[in-house]
């Protein structure tokens, strides 16, 4: 009988050992003790996935000792011939965990080609529950909750970057529809200044950085509103912050 796919969400973002403790506001004690007793794990990021079960070992005890756990990576890189592989061990019978470098797997993550070939293979898949990004930054947002799209990540090009600003918010406008994506950390300011200088001044902006972090910050407000914000120079400190950003035409 073949085990089980277990699909185990992740924090947004490091939390220091020290700090432990706010673990269990993100991630449920039920899933915590189901992730303790996998002993395989199919991650995005080996390095990543490692420090969250040092995190759940502080709390409760590991199948076996963290450098035994093996630990396959799944990524942008990995080519579709390399999935079977990666489930023959749950053919065989082992239950596996699937987690992504940060929040819940599939979701804005490679991990979703392998999810459906585990249906394809007679694997069962079993979702657990944890934080999402993406869900969190809607309910926060004030924008609507009632119909919304995923757009991952825009053009670097600048041109091509205010072209799909524009098209997006122009879909937002005709089917009242918020509309979220994200940036490299790294190049989130520039994203921002792209969105204040490229929408209409009536159409709402969200930005939401470090959810569930002891540095969140969750911002809506008009583009009228962010370009005084922005020359007067008092821009939200975005650099290297996971950040999900929103809008939502007038």
């Amino acid at each position: 009988m073949p085990g089980t796919l277990y699909l185990i969400p992740n924090t947004l973002g490091p939390i220091d050992a020290d700090s432990v403790d706010l673990l269990g506001l993100v991630i449920p004690t039920e899933v915590q003790s189901l992730t303790a007793r996998l002993d395989y794990f199919i991650a995005e990021n080996a390095k990543t996935t490692r420090a969250f079960l040092k995190l759940v070992a502080a709390i409760r005890p590991l199948a076996k000792p963290l450098q035994e756990i093996r630990i396959s990576e799944l990524n942008v890189n990995t080519e579709a011939s390399m999935l079977p592989s990666l489930l023959a061990p749950l053919q065989a019978g082992q239950d596996a965990g699937l987690i992504s470098e940060a929040g819940v797997p599939a979701v804005a993550d490679p991990g979703a080609n392998l999810v459906r070939l585990a249906h394809q293979k007679g694997i069962e898949v079993k979702p657990l529950v944890g934080p999402s990004s993406i869900l969190l930054a809607v309910m926060a947002s004030g924008l609507n909750g009632q119909s919304f799209a995923f757009n991952g990540y825009l053009p670097v090009d600048p041109a091509e970057r205010a072209k799909r600003i524009k098209a997006l918010e122009e879909r937002s406008r005709q089917e009242r529809q918020t509309q979220l994506f994200i940036e490299t950390p790294y190049r989130n300011s520039a994203l921002l200044e792209a969105l204040i200088k490229t929408c209409k001044g009536n159409t709402l902006v969200c930005v939401a950085t470090d959810l569930t972090l002891p540095g969140e910050s969750i911002q809506t407000r008009m583009v009228a509103n962010w370009k005084e914000e922005l020359s007067s120079g008092r821009m939200p400190a975005l650099h290297k912050k996971p950040t999900v950003f929103l809008l939502l035409a007038g």
